[in-house]
């Protein structure tokens, strides 16, 4: 059966009926085809040592029927010390074009076992592959990288990256002309003591003038009130406008954390935001609200605690049962706006 519409939140299938997991990804149009990819988090239940299964790929026409077009990064089962083991905490791919390479780039944000956070960059020729590594255990700017966004100027070509520096800040870096590094020139915007007050998930957009950053506080996978900023220029300085979703009663960006924008090509200003929700059903020793988890996270990160958090403190969360939200922004002056949709169309914008 054939998909008309997109339905937040519910279990979102393939075209061979098999549940979609493109996890805190990103959207490409490539050629009259949009390309959807993310983390595989099809055997990651709890438990079972497994954070990811590589890098998947769906094809569609639509933004509706997607065609799983396979492991585009495929995990590395042989070597345990590799940044694509199974075991390793790998998130949140990303993928650009270079027009001057012909290349896509991918970062990758890998978490150490010392709970440092370094990046990894593949390219291909293909979108969907194969992918070389060619940076491995990168500190961008010396820095432990966290979640991030990489965003491209369509009129030069010059390529930007957004991330957070681990419980701290957030930073823009300039890359390289070939992607694969940074410059050294970089700007730093937001800066909080601890979670979960420091803003992480970037989400860069541009409209009207105005490049726009969505962002969360850091609460792992519980989720937590998303914000929005903007300025003129891609390094600031950004003005924070607030959160974007309407009638949030729960205070958690309804139940999903932003990990992308998607701007539709064909569309005049149908920007859809992309998002998951890590949780789907409550598990005991979980936080329920985002009050919850704030004050748990307030306690490990305090300023007079810098500890980490472990396996101890809360249950863990079934990532294979997690579903996606994409909604599209209202816009009111520079505000944008997320309002709830149990339904909704492409074809109902111009």
């Amino acid at each position: 059966m054939s998909n008309n519409a997109i339905r937040p939140g519910q279990v979102w299938l393939d075209t061979e009926g098999k549940r979609i997991h493109a996890h805190g990804g990103s959207i490409l149009y490539l050629d009259g085809v949009f390309y959807w990819y993310g983390e595989n988090k099809e055997k990651s239940t709890p438990g079972n040592g497994i954070w990811h299964w590589g890098v998947r790929c769906y094809a569609s026409r639509d933004l509706y029927n997607w065609e799983d077009k396979g492991l585009i990064i495929p995990p590395d089962l042989e070597n345990k010390q590799s940044s694509l083991h199974p075991s390793r905490f790998m998130d949140r791919p990303h993928i650009i074009y270079n027009r001057s390479t012909k290349k896509f780039v991918c970062w990758l944000k890998v978490m150490q076992p010392d709970h440092s956070q370094k990046s990894t960059v593949l390219i291909a020729d293909d979108i969907l592959g194969p992918y070389t590594m060619v940076r491995d255990g990168l500190k961008p700017l010396g820095m432990s990288a966290g979640d991030f966004d990489l965003v491209v100027n369509p009129s030069d070509g010059k390529a930007y990256y957004y991330f957070e520096r681990v419980h701290s800040e957030l930073i823009c870096a300039d890359l390289t002309d070939d992607y694969t590094d940074v410059t050294g020139y970089y700007s730093t915007h937001f800066p909080q003591s601890h979670p979960p007050y420091v803003r992480e998930a970037p989400a860069h957009f541009y409209r009207n003038g105005l490049h726009y950053l969505v962002t969360s506080g850091t609460t792992g996978y519980f989720p937590n009130p998303s914000e929005v900023a903007c300025s003129k220029l891609y390094h600031g300085p950004f003005e924070v406008l607030g959160d974007p979703h309407v009638g949030d009663e729960s205070n958690t960006s309804f139940h999903s954390q932003i990990c992308s924008v998607f701007k539709h090509p064909h569309k005049k200003d149908l920007y859809i935001a992309l998002a998951d929700r890590w949780i789907t059903e409550h598990t005991p020793g979980n936080p329920q609200t985002y009050e919850e988890a704030a004050a748990i996270f307030d306690r490990l990160f305090g300023p007079s605690d810098t500890s980490e958090l472990n396996g101890d403190n809360f249950a863990p969360v079934d990532t294979s049962k997690a579903t996606f939200v994409w909604l599209p922004f209202r816009f009111d002056g520079k505000m944008a706006y997320l309002d709830w949709k149990d339904e909704w169309r492409i074809e109902d914008y111009e």
